[in-house]
This record gives structure tokens, sequence and C-alpha cells, in this order.
């Protein structure tokens, strides 16, 4: 049982630093990257498709991205997409291929996202800081009910606390690494 509940608590820690990493990969930085723009939908033939599943994202240089259309007949929608995600992005059509331009980022600009990351990595922290409460919460109705004894609940708090340090850990090593990012100059 106590195995069963260290299990959950891990793999929601991990679900919360997949969500921050899943939410912080779409905060641009100087470079051109595809994840900002591989779930963008287009309307394709009523239903709604991420970009790269009507084209091929590649990277060109730091600042442009080139997106190889499988279907010609999509190459408006897929500019129009693009304009639409109000990122700042110019989609410049050739043949049948589009070359996505990232444009500098300005200081403020750059400023406002750091900010904009430190507060998912806040949330991200304490929704990790809930799932240890929670756990706890579980451990000590169970020493309640003599399911544990004193010395398994110390020990098993203990080991959820390690989990919870790992984690945070983690979260604020993504943070750091994606400021440091923000913060390069081209």
């Amino acid at each position: 049982m106590i195995r069963e509940i260290y299990k959950n608590a891990n793999l929601r820690m991990k679900k919360s630093i997949n969500f921050f990493i899943e939410n912080i990969s779409k905060i641009r930085t100087d470079r051109a990257s595809p994840e900002l723009i591989n779930n963008i939908q287009v309307d394709y033939f009523g239903k709604k498709l991420p970009l790269n599943k009507l084209s091929r994202i590649m990277i060109e240089n730091w600042n442009t991205l080139v997106l190889t259309i499988f279907d010609a007949n999509n190459i408006k929608k897929i500019e129009q997409a693009i304009l639409s995600t109000n990122l700042g992005l110019t989609p410049k059509i050739y043949h049948n291929s589009i070359r996505v331009i990232f444009p500098k980022l300005t200081e403020e600009r750059r400023l406002k996202l750091i900010q904009l990351i430190r507060k998912e990595s806040e949330k991200n922290i304490i929704s990790v800081r809930n799932i240890r409460r929670n756990i706890n919460e579980k451990i000590k109705y169970l020493t309640k009910k003599s399911i544990i004894n004193k010395d398994e609940e110390k020990k098993f708090q203990n080991q959820i606390q390690k989990l919870t340090n790992d984690t945070i850990q983690e979260i604020k090593k993504l943070l750091l690494k994606k400021e440091n990012d923000l913060n390069l100059k081209n």
C-alpha cells in the first residue's frame, strides 16, 4: 500500500514537471524552435489539425523555420494560422513551403517572458507541495488507523520530502535554463 502511494506521488510529481516543460517550451526565445509552432491549429476540411501534421518543420537558421507543406492547397490556411497566433512571427510563402521568421526579442518583452516563466514555475512548485501535503495526510490517516506505525510514517514522510525536494530542484533547473535561453542575445 505504501509503495502504491509512493508510486502515485512520483507519477503526479513527474506530470507536474512535464506540464511545466510543455508550458515553457511554448514561450519563445530568440532562437527559432519547431516546438513553438508544432501545435498551431489549422482548419483542414472542417477539422482542426496541428501544423506538424500538415507540414514538415525544419530549422533553417537561428531565427528561421522552413515548413514544407504536404498539400499546397493548405498553404494560405497555414499562413493565416501562423499570423493569428500573435507570436509576432512573419510567414513568407515560397512555392510549396513557408519560411517563418522570428523577430529579435525586445528587452521589455524578454523581461515579461522571464516573469511569466517564473510565475509558471511557482505554480508548479505549489502543485508539487500540494501533492506532498495530500500524501502526508494519507500517511497520517494510515497511522491513525494503525495500518502503519509511527516509524513507518516518519520514514515514508522523509521519502516523500526527498521526492518533493528533487522535483522542485528539477523545476528550478528548468526555470534557470529557460531564463538563460531568454537572456542570450544574438
